[in-house]
């Protein structure tokens, strides 16, 4: 037998029979909360061309400059992995002219699946990683903005996840951008020989991103840096207000961060970020979902000039949230019943009776390997069987069987025909 030492790339993960049902669980968790919003799934494909997320996203944010998985296929034509899902989503509704009247408005979809980064692997942060998201497409209204996050704050309850923290910002239209660019230059300047190098390089094409750095130093630099809300002009500030007057009446609590402008350079007006300071995390807050709305976006991938607001929420750290907030959410995922056969003829019975059954909905199994009763019997206890039953020639005969409860000394004797006919009856 030759030897193998295949493993998986580094920042990958294999999700095995045990974990998936989790995952399962909160992607069926997922779908019904966004179906009852008014959301359908899209699924887009897991590569586009280069520029979808290079224009779009910005080339001068961490996921373009440093993270993007991008190659020349063999026609000569620059793909990207997509690194996020927004973008190919938005390409998507403009190639398909979902935009048109017959469609609705706000055209709303949600999605799920593998983004890719190149990025240090860690707890909860892989190279390879999964979101769920949601996007409001060709609306501009405070109403959907308040409406996108409550669905996110929901579907985490729904979760059983509750100690959360909504952080928001504007980032205000083109002119109050234009405005806040300068102001926020004119106070970096003098700063510039203290800046790291990638702020350096972004100061003059983008310093938002600046307000977004990691470096420590920088991070004091911006403590003091003016406020983008000190320049929201007349329409800016009117909306970010009435999103602030719509969370107050849905209940919904929220502080503002007027640093906060995420990582993606397409937001516009509104940005959100939902927080845990979950013991998960070490009790310090964590970002769990984000998002905020990208007016432009829909233009720049040749579209009408029409906004849009969305959310992604990475999987992997809400799993992590998951089973450390609310651990009875994960699927126990026994059999209802595993029979024991005591000969051929009980096990050929146990095969027909599973077949039976299992087109009625209930989760049965048996042994397929030929063994010994007392080996059989442990199996079941090992499968944490509900209930379990043994079978032989003289059930055959008899045409009932006794199935005892595990963990209980309860047993009942049930014909065979009975059972199949209803076997939820019986395993209650």
């Amino acid at each position: 037998m030759v030897e193998l030492n295949y493993q998986k790339p580094k920042g990958t993960a294999d999700i095995l029979p045990g974990e998936s049902q989790l995952w399962e669980k909160v992607e069926n968790i997922a779908e019904k909360t966004f179906r009852e919003y008014g959301y359908r799934g899209i699924r887009t494909p897991i590569f586009e061309d280069y520029n979808v997320f290079a224009r779009n996203v910005g080339d001068t944010s961490d996921i373009v400059e440093k993270q993007m998985y991008d190659f020349m296929d063999k026609g000569g034509r620059r793909l990207a992995l997509r690194p996020e899902g927004t973008a190919g989503v938005v390409r998507s509704y403009v190639e398909n002219k979902l935009f048109g009247p017959e469609y609705p408005k706000p055209y709303k979809v949600y999605y799920m699946g593998p983004m890719f980064r190149y990025e240090r692997p860690q707890s909860g942060r892989q190279r390879q990683f999964t979101q769920i998201g949601c996007e409001a497409l060709n609306s501009e209204s405070p109403q959907i903005d308040v409406e996108v996050i409550s669905e996110a704050i929901e579907f985490f309850h729904r979760l059983g996840i509750d100690n959360l923290k909504l952080a928001i910002n504007s980032l205000g239209d083109n002119e109050t951008r234009e405005n806040y660019r300068k102001s926020l230059i004119e106070y970096l300047e003098p700063f510039y020989d203290e800046l790291s190098e990638d702020s350096k390089s972004r100061l003059y094409k983008n310093p938002l991103r600046v307000l977004d750095s990691k470096d420590k130093n920088d991070k004091k630099i911006v403590e003091n840096a003016p406020s983008i809300l000190d320049s929201l002009n007349d329409y800016s500030l009117k909306y970010f207000n009435e999103v602030k007057s719509l969370l107050d009446e849905l209940n919904i609590s929220y502080e503002i961060d007027s640093n906060m402008v995420r990582g993606l350079d397409y937001y516009t007006h509104t940005i959100f970020e939902i927080m845990s300071d979950s013991d998960a995390f070490g009790g310090d807050y964590v970002t769990v979902c984000g998002g905020g709305r990208y007016n432009g976006l829909i233009s720049q991938l040749g579209g009408p000039d029409e906004g849009g607001i969305g959310y992604g929420i990475g999987v992997e750290r809400l799993l992590i949230l998951i089973q450390k907030e609310n651990p009875d959410i994960i699927p126990n995922d026994s059999p209802d019943i595993f029979f024991a056969a005591a000969d051929k003829e009980g096990d050929n019975l146990a095969f027909t009776i599973l077949d039976s059954i299992r087109k009625k909905g209930i989760f049965g199994e048996k042994n397929y390997q030929d063994r010994k009763l007392k080996s059989q019997i442990k199996e079941a206890f090992r499968v944490k069987a509900k209930y379990y039953a043994v079978i032989g020639k003289k059930e055959v005969e008899s045409g009932e069987f006794q199935i005892s409860k595990e963990g209980s000394s309860e047993t009942k004797i049930i014909k065979i025909n009975d059972f199949k006919d209803n076997p939820q009856k019986f395993l209650n």
